[in-house]
C-alpha cells in the first residue's frame, strides 16, 4: 500500500493524493477527510432516501450516477426505483452508514444529491423545498431577498422553513411536511408559495420557467417535487474553492456567502452538533387553500414544454 492509500471501515481508499479534479486545488484525500468529519450530520440527511451523486474524474467532465455501478461492494444497500424516463428499473444506493459514505467518496463523488421522499414511500415527499436561483451575472444577495419573500409567504400560510446555502449562488428553504400529503399535493403547495413570494416583490422575483422569460430576476422554482431531489446539506459542490450546502439561521442569511462554508471551513462547525436539525422547524399540515392554489397553477415542466411548441411554430410561419 502507497502513502496515498488507505483503510478506514474496512474500505480501501486509493490515490489520495492525487488531485481531486482539474477545477480545484483539492485532493482526493481533502474530500475522504471532509465526508468523515461530517458523516453524522450528511448521513442524516441522505439515510434512506435514494441517492444520486455527481462523481468527477481528472481529465473528464463530471457526471451523475444514478444506478450503481456493477462492481459495487454488495454490502452497500439499495432500493430498485422504475424510471419513467428510461423505461428501465434503476438500482439507487440508500448511504446509512460511514463504510458506503466513504466508499463514494473514494469513487471521487463530491455531490450528494438525495430525494425529498424516503425509499419507504417514493410517492410522499418529506418536505417541500423552494430553490432560489439568481440570473446569471447576479449574485447571491438577490438570491437571498427573494428567499426573503418565500419566508414571508410561508408566514402568511402559517407555514415555517428553514434556509440553507446551494453551495453554488442559490439559497434552498425546506419546509418539513405533516401528515403525509401525497406527491401532488406537495407540489401543488409549492407552487402556490412560489406564486405567492412573486406576488409580494414581481420586481424581484419571477416564477416563470423558461430562462428568456425572466427579465432578470430571481427564479423561484417550485419544480423540486416528487421524484425530484436537491443537494443534501453538508454536501460539497463541484464549485472553485469546494463550497458546501450550509444551513443558516433566518437571522444570519443576509450577512453570509457561499464562500463562508467550505470543505476546509465547515468540519469545525458541525463539531458535535447538526444546524440543519436544529435550524429545521417540526413538520407542518399543508394548509387546504394552498394546496387548492397550487392546483390551478400550471405544472411549469409541463407550460414550458407547451410554450416552447407554440412558439417554435410561431417562428416556422413567420420564417
Amino acid at each position: 500500500m502507497s502513502e496515498a492509500d488507505e483503510t478506514r471501515d474496512g474500505v480501501a481508499l486509493t490515490n489520495l493524493d492525487q488531485p481531486l479534479s482539474d477545477r480545484d486545488d483539492a485532493t482526493k484525500r481533502d474530500l475522504v477527510d471532509y465526508l468523515d468529519a461530517v458523516r453524522e450530520p450528511i448521513i442524516g440527511q441522505l439515510r434512506d432516501r435514494p441517492l444520486s451523486v455527481i462523481r468527477v474524474r481528472p481529465g473528464q467532465p463530471p457526471f451523475m450516477q444514478k444506478n450503481l455501478p456493477r462492481y459495487t461492494p454488495e454490502w452497500v444497500r439499495r432500493v430498485p426505483v422504475w424510471a419513467e424516463a428510461s423505461h428501465r428499473e434503476i438500482s439507487y444506493a440508500l448511504c446509512d452508514d460511514r463504510r458506503t459514505l466513504l466508499w463514494f467518496a473514494n469513487q471521487r463523488a463530491v455531490e450528494y444529491h438525495p430525494t425529498l421522499a424516503t425509499a419507504a414511500d417514493l410517492h410522499r415527499p418529506t418536505h417541500l423545498v423552494l430553490d432560489l436561483d439568481p440570473p446569471e451575472g447576479d449574485g447571491f444577495r438577490a438570491a437571498v431577498a427573494a428567499a426573503l419573500l418565500v419566508r414571508q409567504a410561508l408566514a402568511d400560510a402559517g407555514l415555517a422553513g428553514a434556509v440553507k446555502t446551494s453551495g453554488a449562488k442559490g439559497v434552498h428553504v425546506f419546509v418539513p411536511v405533516a401528515g403525509d400529503p401525497t406527491a401532488e399535493e406537495s407540489a401543488a403547495a409549492t407552487r402556490a408559495l412560489a406564486v405567492r413570494a412573486e406576488r409580494l416583490d414581481p420586481a424581484l422575483a419571477t416564477t416563470a420557467y423558461i430562462k428568456e422569460d425572466r427579465g432578470g430576476k430571481v427564479f423561484v422554482d417550485a419544480t423540486r417535487a416528487g421524484g425530484a431531489t436537491v443537494v443534501a446539506a453538508y454536501s460539497p459542490r463541484l464549485r472553485p474553492g469546494m463550497p458546501v450546502s450550509f444551513p443558516v439561521d433566518w437571522s444570519d442569511l443576509t450577512e453570509v456567502t457561499p464562500a463562508d462554508f467550505t470543505i476546509r471551513t465547515v468540519p469545525p462547525l458541525v463539531a458535535g452538533t447538526d444546524p440543519w436539525v436544529a435550524l429545521m422547524p417540526a413538520p407542518q399540515s399543508l394548509p387546504a387553500d394552498l394546496v387548492a392554489e397550487g392546483r390551478t397553477i400550471p405544472v411549469a415542466r409541463v407550460q414550458a414544454m407547451h410554450e416552447g411548441k407554440r412558439r417554435a411554430r410561431a417562428r416556422r410561419e413567420t420564417g
